[in-house]
């Protein structure tokens, strides 16, 4: 049975540890430390050891995993600490504030020979496996632009998010789950980036973006994320060389239409449309289509990132993590270009 320590008894704190509570067998939680004294009680009712400091969870022999759900600039001084102290580290995104503190991290996982990873959970999102399920058997052929949207109306939450030193901001709130998807799904480098990054509302930190990548085979995507949109767009569109993808939100599952012939005939003559007259816009024959819808519910997702954890734990195989440090450094560079991209712009040439 491997136990695990808490570091930030908040939001994600609770949801760690209800998971593990319910669904680990293999996996118990000991205890939490807070920085906060007044969250003591609440670890107490929870069943759970409280700790007096981060190094007394760091020095108790019985913690084999550690897991951080601190602000941002807390997490490189906390994982380096605990991979010294022998212990494996679960960390919630992102990862650090930057690529030379995730080199920093990667570097002390190496030479204690302990797990460092993330909980980039978005992975196992149903809306995202329908999309990678469908770019990956090909039904709407190559995709050559992808969207995939995230909308708030209510603005950021008014906590350690809203601060710049505390690595608040959307880029680095949703925007990293958008973006892990993506490198993911797509097995081609980043080689374009461009992006717009605003301040609408907030002084220090973003809280609307979009981010354009081109990717090395060909591929273009990009992703949006807004606090102030208080009309929604849809969660993802994608246009591929042989049909269209439509996911309106969460739980709408997915429209397709796919061309049952890539050419067709053009009618002889004018047509005329609501956009006037025009023949390249009116609509294409209804024959030349087919069109179904992939239910959400018959697409069911089993969240695997803890058990897979705990294999690894188990066997000492880190191949097993879900969640490998060099994807997690791709992300933190592509979002690094989007800032150099809005701060310059623009379009920031790599190959990451």
């Amino acid at each position: 049975m491997f136990k695990m320590g808490i570091i930030g008894w908040g939001g994600m704190g609770h949801f760690h540890e209800k998971l593990v509570k319910e669904k680990i067998s293999r996996m118990d939680v000991k205890g939490a430390y807070d920085i906060n004294p007044e969250k003591e009680e609440s670890i107490r009712r929870h069943g759970l050891v409280v700790y007096e400091s981060a190094d007394a969870l760091f020095q108790d022999p019985e913690i084999d995993l550690v897991l951080l759900s601190v602000p941002n600039n807390f997490h490189k001084d906390y994982a380096i600490r605990a991979m010294k102290a022998g212990k494996h580290v679960l960390c919630e995104k992102p990862a650090m504030m930057d690529s030379a503190e995730l080199e920093e991290v990667i570097a002390v996982s190496k030479e204690t020979g302990k797990i460092f990873t993330v909980h980039q959970n978005r992975r196992w999102d149903r809306d995202y496996l329908i999309v990678k399920d469908i770019y990956e058997k090909g039904t709407i052929g190559k995709p050559f632009f992808i969207e995939s949207r995230v909308d708030g109306a209510r603005g950021i939450p008014g906590d350690w998010r809203c601060t710049k030193v505390a690595g608040g901001g959307m880029m680095l709130d949703w925007g990293v789950h958008l973006i892990d998807q993506l490198l993911i799904m797509i097995d081609s480098p980043v080689t374009e980036v461009y992006a717009q990054v605003l301040n609408l509302k907030y002084e220090e930190v973003d809280d609307n973006f979009k981010l354009m990548m081109r990717f090395e085979n060909g591929i273009n995507a990009m992703i949006e994320i807004g606090t102030f949109h208080l009309i929604p767009q849809p969660r993802w569109y994608i246009n591929g060389d042989a049909g269209t993808l439509l996911i309106r939100d969460w739980g709408s599952g997915a429209d397709v239409v796919r061309a049952l012939d890539t050419e067709m005939d053009w009618e002889a003559g004018i047509v005329y449309t609501a956009a006037g007259p025009t023949r390249t816009m009116a609509a294409r024959p209804k024959d030349s289509t087919e069109s179904f819808h992939i239910d959400i519910a018959e697409h069911r997702t089993n969240y695997m990132l803890h058990e897979m954890l705990v294999d690894a734990m188990e066997t000492g195989d880190y191949s097993k993590v879900p969640v490998q440090p060099e994807e997690v450094m791709r992300s933190t560079k592509v979002m690094e270009a989007a800032f150099k991209s809005s701060v310059e712009g623009i379009v920031v040439k790599d190959r990451i």
